[in-house]
């Protein structure tokens, strides 16, 4: 009964914060460890219920994949032009998540280094903010295979826990003259891909120490994942049709300190 409550709790996290540029994967860090809930099964925990927060972003914005999946030669962001986009800005995740897996596991997933890089990604956001590039992207349908490439180099910053997959994309899509709400949708469809293969390549890898009297826990994290992770993703679009991320790089900067003393690292 405690892992299925502690299951409600790391997945209404993980829903809330997944598309958030503050970081899931660091919130859920420092979760656990206050809930008790570490170790590796813990770990795959963390990765997995992320699937329910990437199904969120398919249902919301379901059109958009119907039109990728035609596989025609659509122009702007469909069918085969889409599919290709999406996977220019998978692949650099991909070759530094599969070659970095281990290490990252091993000695990343810490209190200390989550607050390490919330505070990193708060600077950043206030400094792009203050110092926003020329804007030479607008929708979804205006981006080439160039912006695509570089948004996934920025995405491999998110292999840092606290640096935020969402922030990191999203930032740096802005850095490159994208406007803030479609590198924000961009960010989300972009999730998608490298979510999936990160969730399948950690179950196989985990799968000697998981077994069937974890599908409860699992289960009931991926469901509240994915209902939080919908709400979460209506509030941001809304919220960025008024708003800069200046707010979330201060709330970064202050979870960091946060973190730091409550953890002791003072």
């Amino acid at each position: 009964m405690i892992e299925l409550l502690q299951a409600l709790v790391l997945g209404l996290v993980e829903g809330l914060t997944e598309f958030l540029p503050v970081s899931s994967t660091g919130h859920l860090i420092v979760a656990g460890h206050l809930l008790g809930f570490e170790g590796d099964k813990a770990n795959s925990f963390d990765i997995f219920i992320q699937l329910g927060a990437i199904l969120a972003v398919v249902f919301l914005y379901r059109a958009r994949f119907f039109r990728l999946l035609s596989f025609e030669r659509a122009e702007g962001f469909g069918g085969l032009n889409g599919i290709v986009l999406l996977g220019l800005t998978t692949l650099p995740a991909l070759v530094f998540g599969f070659l970095a897996h281990s290490y990252i596991k091993k000695h990343l997933f810490n209190p200390t280094t989550v607050a390490i890089g919330l505070a990193v990604g708060g600077l950043a956001i206030l400094l792009i903010e203050r110092n926003l590039p020329k804007t030479k992207r607008f929708g979804l349908d205006s981006l080439t295979w160039r912006e695509a490439l570089a948004v996934g180099f920025f995405q491999c910053l998110a292999l840092w826990p606290g640096m935020s997959r969402s922030g990191s994309t999203i930032l740096g899509g802005m850095a490159i003259g994208i406007e803030r709400k479609t590198a924000a949708e961009y960010s989300f469809l972009a999730a998608v891909p490298v979510m999936f293969a990160a969730t399948a390549y950690d179950l196989l890898k985990s799968r000697s120490f998981l077994s069937s009297a974890d599908i409860p826990l699992f289960l009931v994290g991926f469901v509240v994942s994915f209902l939080s992770a919908w709400f979460a993703i209506k509030f941001f679009i809304h919220l960025l049709a008024n708003h800069t991320l200046k707010p979330f790089g201060w709330y970064r900067i202050a979870v960091a300190v946060i973190i730091l003393l409550v953890m002791g690292s003072f």
